[in-house]
């Protein structure tokens, strides 16, 4: 198809139908059916660890680790490849190439089993790179198919259609689990492992929509060389050189550096807290933790448009920091989180900001964004700041959690993240 103008409204509404494809992984494997699953497999054998070059680790501490090392690779390997398609002109193709590997991975998953844990981790580690490594690619579109001024609004909407569209598949996958001889299927574990397959499917599948509408670039002249794969570092470092002379930007990405990488890790690993650290009592646990994952998810509709309308009336920075306040607090609070109404009030609130802070922080980066026709390599830098953070953060976590036993300490240790992030954002400069 010809390419559409820039601010088209059928282009920024096939940008943001990418997040109504993806965002079922986000939903279903990061945060819903997969770890209820993971904590279900352990409980069912008797076991609590992993057993790794002959020691014995926690298995919530293992997830925690394996996911680090995932998003370790993804910092690692962003630079050279968005390099590269800026070099080739065509994002789109590695786009759909990480969609693919990670949409394989999930279906994968359907074979993830406790006496065969390398590979089930394996396709866990690479569905993890294969959504991660292709929003490297869809975030770096957002300046180049939306003006400054659509941008708060379209990124918005691209995290709230993820939201409804991951939402209707929960539902359906949640229906498998609690009723699966209505679905021809024999137990609940198998109910959720068919989930993972149609998370693949659902995936690649709707993908296409995004694809047919978005450009696929210009590709770039000059000559390729045999040291072209360093040339993404190169441009990283040409990033850093000019974020010094934006000090605007640079402020923010310190203070975006240390709040993401206390959000992603709280949402990676909230549904095992949950699972673990929480009394379920006589209640169904797996019904209980996947209507409070429900419950995340309507709000966060919610909020994210809500966040989007105050930030134009305040300001991107100053909604943060009230963000981030709200986040503190919550960390706090979760330490004290027992009863499943404690974690349902807790999980509502995580939905009002959840959506709000993403969506805000994205579309402000892309505000302070100098002029410039090689977004790639900024939104690389961007992305390689959110999972250096989340490698940190999960790292932190995972060892919190092995040493002291409890993941309610590694939670309120997060919380001193945003305190952190807050106090940097009064320092970006608000002009």
């Amino acid at each position: 198809m010809a390419n559409l103008p820039k601010g088209h409204p059928k282009l920024l509404n096939a940008w943001a139908f990418y997040d109504w494809a993806n965002s079922v992984y986000s939903l279903v494997i990061a945060s819903a059916v997969f770890p209820i699953f993971y904590e279900m497999i352990f409980s069912d054998a008797k076991k609590e660890s992993v057993n790794l070059f002959g020691q014995d680790i926690k298995a919530t501490a293992m997830i925690s680790f394996v996911t680090a090392f995932a998003f370790l690779i993804v910092a690692i390997c962003s630079p050279i490849l968005s390099g590269i398609s800026d070099y080739l002109g065509n994002k789109k193709a590695f786009m759909r190439f990480f969609c693919y590997l990670g949409g394989i991975s999930c279906i994968c998953l359907y074979w993830f089993d406790i006496d065969n844990l390398f590979l089930s981790y394996t396709a866990y580690f690479f569905g993890l790179i294969g959504f991660w490594s292709s929003l490297v690619f869809y975030n770096s579109y957002l300046p180049d198919i939306a003006f400054p001024e659509q941008q708060d609004r379209v990124s918005a909407r691209g995290f709230s259609m993820g939201y409804i569209g991951s939402t209707i598949l929960l539902i359906l996958n949640l229906a498998m689990v609690m009723f699966p001889k209505t679905f021809w299927i024999e137990t609940p574990k198998e109910a959720m492992k068919i989930s993972f397959v149609m998370v693949g499917v659902w995936w690649i599948g709707f993908s296409h929509i995004t694809y047919y509408y978005l450009p696929k670039g210009n590709r770039n002249n000059v000559p390729l060389t045999k040291d072209f794969i360093f040339k993404g570092f190169h441009e990283l470092n040409l990033v850093w050189k000019q974020l010094k002379q934006n000090l605007a930007l640079k402020r923010y990405l310190y203070s975006y550096f240390v709040f993401i990488m206390a959000v992603q890790t709280v949402m990676l690993v909230a549904t095992y807290f949950g699972a673990t650290e929480v009394n379920w009592g006589s209640d169904d646990k797996t019904m209980g933790l996947i209507i409070s994952i429900l419950l995340i998810q309507l709000v966060a509709v919610v909020g994210a448009f809500i966040t989007s309308r105050i930030s134009e009336k305040f300001g991107n920075i100053n909604t943060l920091m009230v963000l981030n306040g709200i986040w503190a607090i919550l960390c706090a609070f979760a330490y004290f989180v027992e009863t499943p109404i404690q974690f349902y009030a807790t999980a509502g609130f995580v939905g009002l900001v959840m959506g709000g802070i993403q969506s805000i922080a994205r579309s402000t980066y892309s505000k302070l964004l100098p002029e410039t026709e090689d977004t790639a390599s900024f939104f690389s830098f961007y992305d390689v700041t959110e999972k250096v953070g989340i490698v940190i953060g999960m790292t932190i976590y995972g060892t919190i959690d092995l040493i002291t036993g409890s993941m309610r300490n590694a939670i309120v240790f997060l919380g001193v993240f945003f305190v952190i992030g807050l106090i940097l954002l009064t320092r970006v400069p608000r002009k």
